[in-house]
């Protein structure tokens, strides 16, 4: 008797949710990369870093290649995307933070219309660390490139009325609803957006990163139940694709930011950081991320190689 193989079916399917004008995240029926139980949906989505000043703390290899556009952030952004082609441009505002240059929502929103003109792929735009500072840039921002659907990262427990508002009613974008890594407080978020008007096509989700080694089993696990409660359950609530910030945690831990000098037996202090920023990268996509954004080129080169290898 010939040996059939089993397949898992699932009742449930992450939604599909379209960035900009037709790059598609999400829309998959079984759990990462398992194509022979279904439908893998869309292959996971990888962003690039980029910051509205020039950065500082980065590997000095990356500096030099980036040092004659960081000054502009539309010329940076034109960069990576003739270079590296990454399916998306994630542009920080780091000079938002008062310890930088203390930008206005204003300023920070010709910034975004500039790197928004000189690219042909769409945006993922993020704040500073003050999510009362984010809300007023999120709105400024999000009516400068209205109707654009570019997500915004994040909508978080403390502004997620005034970014739900601005972004994902007022100006026609895409809401990124952040939580600290626990299901139920995701699927908190996600009910309290969705009952202030947010369609979920317009939604994607953040349950909480953050680096391989600092309590990433807790992320890695909120993940898969996240994904067993939506595909197994049916649960409509945790159906929405998810987008994890992989970089703004993977570079400031101290395998990433202690010098050869001060821990020489750690070896080169960028290929640490690389290293960190993969692992990183990859647990979090075979446990269900449907997108990551990465800072170093060749994390990034590494990671959409792994993942053609992976969906192909």
């Amino acid at each position: 008797m010939a040996y059939k193989k089993p397949q898992q079916k699932y009742q449930g399917k992450i939604r599909e949710v379209i960035l900009g004008e037709g790059l598609k995240i999400g829309g998959e029926s079984v759990l990462p990369f398992y194509s022979f139980d279904g439908d893998l949906g869309n292959a996971p989505k990888i962003g690039m870093e980029i910051w509205d000043v020039p950065p500082f703390g980065w590997p000095e290899k990356l500096m030099n290649e980036i040092r004659e556009v960081a000054e502009d952030p539309a010329k940076w952004a034109e960069h990576y995307v003739k270079n590296y082609n990454p399916d998306f441009i994630n542009l920080r505002f780091v000079g938002a933070n008062p310890d930088t240059k203390d930008r206005t929502p204003e300023e920070c929103a010709e910034i975004a219309k500039k790197v928004a003109e000189s690219v042909n792929v769409p945006l993922v735009i993020a704040g500073c660390d003050s999510n009362e500072k984010n809300a007023k840039i999120f709105t400024k921002v999000a009516e400068a490139l209205a109707d654009k659907n570019y997500a915004f990262l994040s909508a978080v427990e403390a502004n997620y009325k005034e970014v739900g508002a601005a972004v994902g009613l007022a100006y026609g974008n895409i809401v990124v609803a952040e939580s600290s890594v626990d299901l139920n407080l995701a699927k908190q978020l996600n009910i309290l957006l969705t009952q202030l008007g947010v369609k979920p096509e317009k939604m994607l989700m953040n349950p909480g990163i953050s680096a391989v080694g600092y309590g990433f089993e807790y992320v890695v696990t909120t993940i898969d139940r996240i994904k067993l409660a939506a595909l197994e359950q049916n649960d409509t609530t945790l159906q929405i694709p998810i987008i994890m910030p992989v970089s703004f945690e993977t570079w400031k831990v101290k395998e990433s930011i202690a010098t050869e000098e001060d821990v020489p037996e750690w070896g080169n202090q960028e290929e640490r950081g690389i290293a960190m920023e993969i692992a990183t990268a990859v647990g979090v996509l075979t446990a269900g991320a449907d997108a990551v954004i990465l800072r170093h080129p060749r994390s990034f080169e590494i990671i959409r190689r792994f993942v053609r290898e992976m969906t192909n």
